[in-house]
């Protein structure tokens, strides 16, 4: 089966660790081209690829069915719709756009095309986040009443020259790593009844909001999401609650570290959690009752890039679709919206 020919934009810390391995290493994607403006690192670990200094460049390559886009968020948006209007499948880095208004217009545009339109939601491959939804799906925890997910990191001083943590459109926690914790919570459960949320700055230094403290109201249960850049002893990743039990579960899941380690995917133990990150389960069945650890599901960001190329071979709708992200984006907004205004924000 002939490879689909993919382009790479941007080649900083995420096109190297979240995109390039799984682009280079898969059977089905050939990475022919990087985007870098005044650099030719890709090349130097990929002798195989091409660098080109622009988008407009790589778009005029015919050959080219497949961009990545991997630039600051405020780019995203112009990047995005210039893909599309050259014919090609595209996928982003997380958060999808700036504003939700953008967000879906690109995805009634991706629909008009008939071209694939994605955001890397890899999160939802974590090996904790499969298990956690396996459990739910099982009814193991009966039904759900209170879900509670942290992604947490202390780092006092804000990097330098990081556009992350710089005072610009898109930035800031919510953005990073809350678009991570809504997207799990939306797969989950859905889209919630109202939102309400704080969010600012615990870091004196920061220019962009770095904590914030997420809630989603559902009609019979509350998902608690929250992140902050100064918290030193981690507490558990995921509590969750329910009529038959409850879930606890430390420790974030390995392939981040992994690949920054130099790790390529399919190497031996890649995504597997270590035995004391295991969570445990305290649940009734048949009138008794059992805790103990499970098992943490084997992490597996592979399948997002196998469910790209098998979207665009079969012309079907990614597992990660536009309208998904679009939301995920309007949910930031609502949580701004109620952090600023101090209210519940209905949807």
């Amino acid at each position: 089966m002939e490879s689909i020919r993919a382009g790479l934009v941007g080649y900083g810390m995420s096109g190297q660790t979240f995109h390039a391995p799984f682009l280079f290493s898969s059977d089905k994607i050939q990475l022919e081209k990087v985007v870098e403006r005044h650099s030719r690192k890709a090349e130097e670990r990929y002798p195989e690829v091409k660098t080109v200094k622009s988008l407009d460049e790589l778009l005029a390559d015919e050959s080219i069915q497949l961009v990545v886009i991997t630039t600051p968020n405020e780019q995203h948006e112009p990047m995005i719709r210039n893909s599309l209007e050259a014919g090609k499948h595209v996928v982003v880095e997380k958060p999808f756009t700036v504003t939700s208004k953008d967000g879906f217009e690109l995805s009634a545009l991706a629909k008009e095309k008939d071209l694939v339109l994605s955001v890397y939601h890899n999160r939802r491959w974590d090996g904790d986040f499969l298990t956690v939804k396996k459990l739910i799906e099982s009814g193991a925890l009966g039904d759900v009443v209170s879900y509670e997910a942290h992604f947490d990191r202390f780092r006092p001083d804000p990097k330098r020259n990081a556009w992350r943590e710089q005072d610009r459109p898109g930035s800031g926690i919510l953005y990073d790593l809350g678009s991570h914790l809504i997207d799990q919570a939306a797969v989950l459960f859905g889209i919630p009844i109202a939102v309400t949320a704080e969010s600012g700055n615990q870091r004196k230094v920061s220019e962009a909001d770095d904590y914030f403290d997420i809630r989603f109201h559902y009609e019979n249960m509350t998902a608690v999401l929250r992140a902050s850049m100064l918290v030193k002893e981690q507490g558990p990743h995921f509590q969750i609650h329910g009529t038959k039990g409850s879930f606890i579960k430390y420790g974030m899941d390995p392939q981040e570290n992994a690949l920054k380690e130099g790790a390529i995917p399919g190497d031996k133990g890649f995504g597997e959690d270590p035995e004391h990150q295991w969570g445990t389960l305290n649940t009734d069945h048949g009138g008794l009752n059992m805790r103990g650890k499970v098992q943490t599901l084997k992490g597996n960001y592979t399948a997002f890039y196998e469910d790209i190329c098998q979207a665009i071979l079969e012309h079907r709708s990614p597992r990660v679709t536009a309208e998904q992200a679009a939301w995920t984006i309007r949910l930031i907004e609502a949580a701004k919206q109620s952090a600023e205004e101090g209210r519940k924000i209905e949807l």
